[in-house]
């Protein structure tokens, strides 16, 4: 069986990226075709990947201005020859899913999202803060790329979702069934700690989007020590809203951040996720989530077992799930917590993977010679 991957880009490293490791230990022998790659922003381990790039590598600016390229990733995903291989499996939130796809391969999409910034436009858009400009063309923009999205769903066999948040997704903008395969988390990196600090953390990419603009207000208002790991273009911004007793760490290397993780208090989590790996590395540490109550965090954390929920996405709420958590503090296990991680193991989803694709190209053969 040869295999393709097709990611939608690797100019930054988060959940999807780690994703993208995970399938190449799989499929060690698979090329990763991506619109474009900054070897710059990723972890040592992507450059003994046979990555194969576009024809949008060569633009200028990508690092700050990959964004503004936002029509052109259509044309860099259809740009690909994928004729040679019995399977692609590609890896989107976005527009790998676009891949042009020859009738005797089989395409297997692992969908982390429909594309956020086409179905929830306006929140998208809301966050991102746009000017007035950008906000007059960009309607049009995303009118065409929402036609793509939806013609090229035709090319997939079979979807896969991240998340049963993400099944309900997939099932109201395609009118596709799919799958569930958790994103691997390499729970194996993470133990308890018996020694505990006083401080919470927050885990994330400093994007508008994110809502560490709540923690920060919330902490702000209580004078509790918050530690915030994570870069991102909205950092500046976040660090003009903070008091002293918030410290913002910038990236750290994974020792660190396991270290972080082990003796937080808790782990704040304010984000609407898709699925949310965060929360589940805190876990694996046997450390308590204080979390949103929507998308993937509400199938990784059990309420009042291995965190607390804030219902509505306001400050007054994160307060009072805070509050409520140094009440209860005491009655949460460290053990029963990290057990709890278990279920989103590395070696889970690599099994699980391995065996759907193989399942898969099978009855797909068996289909095209009957």
């Amino acid at each position: 069986m040869k295999l393709a991957i097709v990611h939608d880009y690797l100019n930054q490293y988060g959940g999807a990226e780690k994703v993208v490791e995970v399938l190449h230990k799989v499929f060690p022998d698979a090329p990763i075709y991506t619109s474009i790659y900054l070897p710059q922003n990723m972890p040592e381990s992507f450059q003994k990947m046979n990555i194969r790039t576009s024809f949008m590598q060569k633009l200028p600016f990508l690092k700050t201005h990959f964004k503004k390229y936002l029509m052109l990733y259509p044309k860099a995903i259809e740009s690909f020859d994928l004729g040679g291989y019995d399977v692609v499996l590609s890896s989107s939130s976005a527009f790998a899913k676009g891949a042009k796809i020859h009738p005797n391969t089989l395409h297997i999409c692992y969908c982390y999202s429909p594309m956020r910034f086409v179905w929830n436009y306006e929140s998208y858009v809301e966050k991102e803060g746009f000017g007035t400009v950008t906000r007059r063309i960009l309607p049009f923009f995303i009118s065409r790329l929402k036609k793509w999205d939806l013609r090229t769903n035709s090319s997939v066999k079979h979807f896969i979702a991240i998340s049963r948040n993400i099944q309900d997704r997939i099932r109201l903008c395609y009118q596709r069934e799919s799958e569930l395969i958790y994103p691997p988390v390499n729970v194996g990196n993470f133990e308890i700690s018996k020694e505990i600090s006083d401080y919470f953390l927050l885990v994330s990419r400093l994007n508008a989007y994110k809502q560490i603009d709540l923690a920060i207000e919330a902490m702000n208002r209580l004078g509790l020590p918050l530690k915030i790991i994570g870069d991102g273009p909205h950092r500046k911004n976040l660090e003009q809203l903070a008091n002293p007793n918030i410290e913002f760490l910038g990236k750290v290397p994974a020792n660190v951040l396991a270290e972080k993780y082990r003796c937080c208090r808790a782990l704040i989590f304010p984000g609407d996720e898709d699925f949310g790996i965060v929360p589940v590395e805190a876990q694996a540490c046997g450390r308590p989530v204080i979390a949103y109550a929507a998308g993937g965090v509400l199938e990784t954390t059990i309420e009042d077992v291995t965190g607390v929920f804030f219902k509505t996405q306001t400050v007054a709420s994160l307060i009072e799930a805070i509050n409520k958590f140094i009440l209860i503090e005491d009655h949460f296990n460290p053990a029963q917590i990290r057990s709890n991680s278990f279920r989103f193991g590395e070696d889970i989803f690599k099994r699980e993977i391995k065996q759907f694709t193989e399942k898969k190209y099978y009855l797909f053969q068996k289909e095209r010679s009957s």
